[in-house]
């Protein structure tokens, strides 16, 4: 099981880095600093997502105990779950905002 941990955690890792050099190359036309602090909120959630995914399969990965101990074990981890949603809500909020604002210029 932690050779699949491992490479799931390598893997959304990678797809993180990808992400945010995507959203970094690309040129936000905003004019307003709201604008671009809303895009970096954006782009924050967005990359932070992969990150936090990467982050509990590695912390899977480490984890040496098996069966019902690893639950009890990986409890210890379940805040990661609250990051992620977190970090959902703001790339949610931010684009809508964002959607709201480039509809009304």
């Amino acid at each position: 099981m932690k050779t699949f941990d491992i490479v799931a955690a390598l893997a959304f890792a990678g797809l993180g880095v990808r992400s945010l050099v995507h959203w970094v190359r690309l040129e936000y036309e905003g004019t307003r600093a709201t604008d671009v602090a809303l895009y970096a909120l954006f782009v924050t959630g967005r990359v932070g997502m992969w990150v936090v995914l990467a982050t509990a399969f590695t912390l899977y990965a480490l984890t040496e105990t098996r069966g019902r101990a690893f639950v009890d074990d990986a409890r210890e981890h379940q805040w990661l779950f609250m990051v992620f949603l977190t970090l959902g809500g703001v790339q949610l909020v931010s684009s809508y905002l964002l959607r709201q604002r480039s509809e009304g210029r």
